[in-house]
């Protein structure tokens, strides 16, 4: 079987050589199966053959994705066509194809000559393409093929309605063209918020993901007709904060609508704008009321077993106590996850976590995950995606989060409520960052919207911190302090009530007078004392940790 083909393209008057209707990568790769070249004709010539063509073309499809075209990804569609495996198809010359954009009626012409020297094989589908021909998202366009000569049944005329997905179409690979990614078809702003009270004002807190062609966003908060906005840009990050703070009245309903418009490089205005619902409803006066029945509780608790302390003369130990580091039956039975969250306050304050955490893994039995202790795995998924899935598997069971509070710790707080922001020397040395600010921006909402605090356990080391070191959000369950309450703190790491009926529970080795009897409690007591002893020789020791912008 010998076949020739010949190719001509005309471009309609009005077309411009701009016009997004073109051929992709001329000269045309004349490489389909059985072809001995292609001849590119202007179409104004006189093509129509006055001879009559016995058939038309058949089983005409279309399929739309994206090309390369000089660097650039942009969407194409491939229009195919068969031809009949019968006699008639040594009779034709040719066929012609328009392509014509409905909106601005431009278009193309395409004609492909044969010359057939045997007839086909008759089982055999014999298939023709037109490749890479340039369109737009959401345009449609007529596609309309005949054979040459012209049959003498118009019917034979076969004619397609073709409309290109947009971008916002996710089961496209449209969204991976240049001009959909400047129209923002792959942001996904991944918003994180948070609302709380704080001098007497409504703040809501939002954290959202740049795009590379959108510098300037528009972040608004709706609700009950009232809306604030404000304009933020982006220098060279990939993550924008954004604070809004009211008054207290401003909120009349429970539910407030968080929009984020984006100006791309082409839609400009009219971009895609992000919406999403922020509940408001732990603002309320019924959540209040409920937050203060929970706090007048546990007075009543705390004075409760105040009383029965007092009656109480003899201890009673429910768990196995030996001098060795860790009794056996508490690994195996009480083995606990923690994921501890704090500040780099300092190169020693460093020191007292790290050895805090020793002494949780060694004398008490207990799991650690620590982001200094898994450096390899941070660096691979990064901070967010790290700390959001120990997040979630630790909802799913009966581990636990501690917060560690230090200056460092409200000082970041404050930043992420629109005071200045903090950056401490160890983040810059850290391979991690500053862990802490992404931890808060996770675990605060889901620690203000859940129903019981059990699942979070809030701390500070009493000497070198103090209680003004909480954030507010904290306020609301019962802090620590370091190491004289830290039996009753590892009694909620076991989910184990310290009194019970009749008796007292106690745990050897972990009382304030007893916790540096081994090794890894001798060892953390050293640091917190070396760490004081650094804050009274400078008072300003804080301080001294910030760093400018200046000397990055």
């Amino acid at each position: 079987m010998m076949h020739i083909l010949y190719f001509s393209l005309f471009l309609t008057t009005g077309a411009t050589v701009f016009s997004s209707l073109r051929i992709l990568n001329q000269p045309v790769n004349c490489s389909q199966m059985g072809l001995l070249g292609c001849k590119i004709k202007n179409c104004s010539d006189d093509f129509m053959i006055k001879e009559l063509a016995p058939t038309g073309p058949e089983r005409v499809s279309e399929r739309v994705g994206v090309a390369v075209d000089n660097t650039e990804i942009v969407p194409v569609m491939k229009v195919l066509w068969q031809l009949k495996s019968d006699a008639s198809t040594l009779e034709l010359h040719g066929t012609h194809i328009s392509i014509r954009e409905e909106k601005t009626n431009k278009s193309i012409c395409v004609q492909f000559y044969y010359n057939i020297s045997q007839q086909l094989n008759r089982n055999e589908a014999w298939t023709f393409y037109l490749n890479e021909v340039a369109v737009q998202p959401k345009h449609t366009y007529l596609v309309s093929l005949i054979n040459l000569p012209e049959p003498a049944d118009r019917n034979k005329r076969i004619e397609n309605r073709v409309t290109i997905p947009g971008c916002n179409d996710q089961r496209s690979t449209i969204k991976r063209a240049q001009i959909c990614v400047e129209n923002g078809s792959l942001w996904t702003p991944g918003v994180k918020t948070m609302t709380f009270v704080e001098n007497k004002k409504l703040c809501v807190f939002v954290r959202f993901q740049t795009a590379p062609y959108s510098d300037v966003y528009r972040v608004a908060i709706q609700t009950h007709g009232r809306q604030h906005s404000r304009n933020i840009s982006r220098l060279s990050d990939t993550s924008l904060n954004v604070t809004f703070e009211f008054d207290l009245w401003w909120l009349r309903q429970c539910e407030m609508t968080l929009t984020i418009q984006p100006f791309f490089a082409r839609c400009k205005n009219n971009c895609k704008i992000h919406e999403e619902t922020v509940d408001g409803c732990i603002l309320y006066q019924p959540r209040t009321l409920i937050i203060k029945l929970v706090l007048a509780l546990l007075i009543t608790g705390g004075l409760l077993y105040l009383i029965c302390r007092a009656s109480l003369k003899v201890s009673v130990n429910t768990f196995p106590s030996t001098a060795k580091e860790q009794p056996h039956s508490l690994q195996v039975k009480l083995r606990k996850r923690v994921l501890v969250i704090y500040s780099l306050d300092h190169p020693l304050y460093k020191n007292v976590v790290l050895k805090f955490c020793g002494f949780l893994a060694t004398k008490c039995g207990t799991e650690v995950i620590l982001d200094l202790l898994d450096s390899a795995r941070l660096g691979v998924f990064g901070s967010v995606q790290w700390l959001d899935w120990h997040r979630e598997q630790i909802e799913r069971s009966s581990d636990k989060i501690l917060v560690l509070c230090s200056p460092g710790v409200q000082a970041k707080w404050r930043a992420m409520c629109g005071d200045k922001h903090v950056l401490l020397k160890e983040d810059v040395h850290s391979p991690v960052g500053d862990m802490l600010t992404p931890a808060l921006c996770l675990l605060v909402p889901q620690f203000i919207r859940s129903t019981s605090f059990e699942k979070y356990i809030v701390a500070y080391f009493d000497g070198i911190c103090s209680e003004n070191d909480v954030p507010v959000p904290f306020n609301i369950t019962v802090r620590y302090k370091l190491m004289k309450q830290f039996e009753e703190l590892f009694f909620r790491i076991l989910d184990t009530e310290k009194q019970e009926p009749g008796r007292m529970n106690h745990i050897e080795g972990l009382p304030e007078n007893e916790y540096h009897r081994c090794p890894s409690g001798r060892a953390l007591r050293d640091a917190v004392e070396a760490f004081r002893a650094h804050q009274l020789r400078h008072p300003r020791w804080f301080e001294d940790q910030f760093v400018e912008s200046s000397e990055l």
